[in-house]
């Protein structure tokens, strides 16, 4: 693709996608603010988060289609411009019904900006350059996570949480003045859209969504809600599957999935989702509930991981970019489980210092595993497959943050329950010096001891509960691994339309 300023399109378009990705995370610490300003209850105003993921998901599989149709520029600028007005509906939004909708609105505009930005990088780089644009690309993906909460934090104690929302508008005008003239409006392929496979994948997400979001709240398949959720989700995913085989023109084209490097890539990305953001999400409450640090020491505490990230960048970009993607990809995997690893001799007295190497560990792990995976992903991937391919990426990565969040959560609140009874079990007269059963004769005194004994208790029954969320994470990074025995890389560059099937 050529255009007459590159830096500037390969700018705007990042913008427009970093923009988006830090609105996922950026609004999740100004949500106790936003539910006391909208008035909502603790369960409502957690759909401020799950309609956005809820329309994003939905509506990436469409992507394809639509690039097809109306061409990348219009899709691309009317996606800004509609995530801008969204941003803007939302900071002035007045009740919790009215955020619902502007968030709904949000996250269709924001669902093809990350995809979208993935393929100009592409599009406007040589063979030999797009290792180094998609480490350029995995960065921005990388940024929202760890930078949200940082941001978001300070916004919304300095200034007000409607301002979380109202620093899009400036970067959205101008991301889309860029690319208006700058981004020709290029077409895919045209062909017919497929309504019943959008369908499908689209109620199968949503139910799936619906199940790890309400799921705590609502005691899982104890509830008839959530069973409902789970059979709807299993028939429009066995559906969906029948139908992408059977079907020609399906959403998905078939050749695509025949591309083992893509199917592999995708397997790891849920992966590198679902870890990376569960971490992400455990940390403020592990270093609030613990070690009492205040929320602004919190979101410094977890820029290690972007500093360790953006230094080995700096420092090895070039050579990650050579290496083959493989290695590079299971040497990040194996630095991101000897991250956790370290995290899992964490205890409630240590020093700082320990939380930060840990996270800067983790962010140079993060480097060499993730940047490299959209290079082998796209290695043997023919040209006209590429909307569809990063759509896919996309939603993958977003799924396995929405699956990683939810199973450490459950397993963080049942093990807190499981070690709090097996621990207070072991306190009796004969392993405490006070007669725990007699604590009525001593008063207020003994209500004061029982409660310092329980909280210690729940202390350290917490304490083990996220240990033991951070050796499955390890577990998972390093049982990865084994995967990328089957992925392959060419031998040489070839063009966009040369055949993808020289492996080594």
């Amino acid at each position: 693709m050529h255009t007459r300023n590159r830096p500037l399109l390969i700018a705007a378009a990042m913008a427009a996608m970093v923009m988006q990705v830090l609105d996922t995370t950026i609004a999740n610490v100004a949500l106790p603010h936003m539910q006391a300003s909208l008035s909502a209850t603790t369960d409502t105003i957690s759909w401020v988060l799950t309609s956005y993921v809820l329309a994003t998901a939905i509506t990436l599989p469409a992507a394809g289609w639509l690039v097809g149709r109306f061409g990348i520029r219009t899709i691309f600028v009317g996606s800004i411009i509609a995530f801008t007005v969204a941003s803007i509906l939302c900071a002035a939004a007045q009740t919790i019904e009215e955020m619902v909708a502007f968030r709904v609105i949000q996250g269709i505009g924001g669902a093809f900006l990350a995809p979208l930005a993935q393929t100009v990088l592409l599009d406007v780089s040589s063979e030999e350059e797009r290792p180094r644009m998609m480490i350029l690309f995995s960065q921005g993906v990388l940024l929202g996570p760890i930078m949200g909460p940082v941001l978001g934090g300070y916004i919304t104690e300095s200034a007000s949480w409607r301002w979380i929302f109202l620093i899009n508008v400036p970067v959205g005008v101008l991301a889309s003045l860029a690319l208006l003239a700058l981004l020709p409006n290029r077409r895919g392929a045209y062909k017919k859209f497929d309504l019943a496979g959008w369908a499908l994948i689209g109620i199968a997400v949503a139910a799936f969504q619906l199940i790890l979001d309400r799921g705590q709240h609502k005691d899982w398949f104890a509830s008839a809600e959530i069973v409902v959720y789970a059979v709807i989700a299993a028939c429009a995913f066995w559906m969906a599957g029948v139908h992408f085989i059977t079907r020609r023109d399906a959403l998905f084209p078939r050749q695509m999935f025949a591309d083992l490097n893509l199917v592999l890539c995708l397997a790891i990305n849920f992966l590198f989702g679902a870890v990376l953001l569960a971490v992400m999400a455990l940390l403020p409450s592990l270093l609030q509930s613990i070690y009492g640090y205040p929320a602004v020491d919190t979101g410094w505490l977890m820029t290690p991981r972007g500093i360790g990230m953006m230094i080995a960048v700096t420092l090895l970009g070039r050579t990650i970019a050579k290496l083959d993607p493989r290695l590079s990809i299971g040497i990040g995997l194996v630095i991101m489980g000897w991250s956790l690893w370290l995290m899992t001799a964490w205890s409630p007295e240590m020093p700082t210092s320990s939380i930060v190497l840990a996270g800067f560990i983790q962010g140079v792990g993060v480097a060499f595993g993730f940047m490299p995976l959209n290079i082998l992903a796209f290695s043997t991937l023919p040209g006209e497959y590429r909307t569809d391919a990063t759509s896919l990426l996309n939603l993958l990565r977003n799924l396995g943050s929405s699956v990683g969040i939810a199973l450490t959560t459950v397993l963080l609140s049942r093990n807190i329950q499981i070690n709090h009874a097996e621990l207070g079990a072991r306190i009796t007269d004969t392993t405490f010096p006070i007669n725990v059963d007699q604590h009525e004769i001593l008063g207020s005194t003994g209500q004061a001891v029982l409660a310092a004994i329980d909280g210690l208790v729940t202390q350290q029954a917490a304490m083990i509960a996220y240990l033991n969320n951070f050796w499955l994470m390890a577990l998972m990074c390093w049982g990865a691994i084994p995967l990328l025995l089957l992925a392959r890389v060419r031998k040489k560059p070839q063009g966009d339309d040369a055949p993808a099937d020289i492996p080594h």
